[in-house]
């Protein structure tokens, strides 16, 4: 698995390993060239960050590990902790996709990530 310093936690002693699914999910990007901030800090107070962002368009990409086998993101505490992040990134006027190992896997991620990148207008 890569690892990658993070400074966040390098005062901590610590790594921050990036996740299989990150992995695959910007092996994707690179293939189609597409280019994200990874890491990317969307909150002006908070410590909050995106796995992916593409801040011009306004989008996020979310990995939600770990859901089939009790992880994080799928316990209350966790959840919760989940939900005000992306209620105040939807306050700063983000859209944030939120896939799983499923969806990349299947390609969805992706296709939801092209069309969330396409212009758009609201009706």
């Amino acid at each position: 698995m890569a690892r990658d310093w993070d400074a966040a936690t390098a005062c901590l002693g610590g790594f921050v390993s990036k996740s299989k699914l990150e992995e695959a999910f910007a092996g994707q990007l690179r293939l189609v060239k597409i280019k994200a901030e990874r890491e990317f800090k969307f909150h002006p107070s908070r410590r909050w960050k995106f796995d992916f962002c593409f801040p011009e368009h306004g989008v996020a990409v979310e990995i939600e590990g770990g859901i089939w086998v009790d992880g994080r993101h799928s316990r209350g505490s966790g959840m919760e902790a989940d939900m005000s992040k992306y209620n105040e990134a939807a306050i700063l006027g983000y859209r944030v996709l939120r896939v799983s190992g499923g969806h990349i896997q299947s390609g969805q991620a992706l296709k939801w990530l092209e069309a969330a990148l396409k212009p758009r207008v609201v009706a």
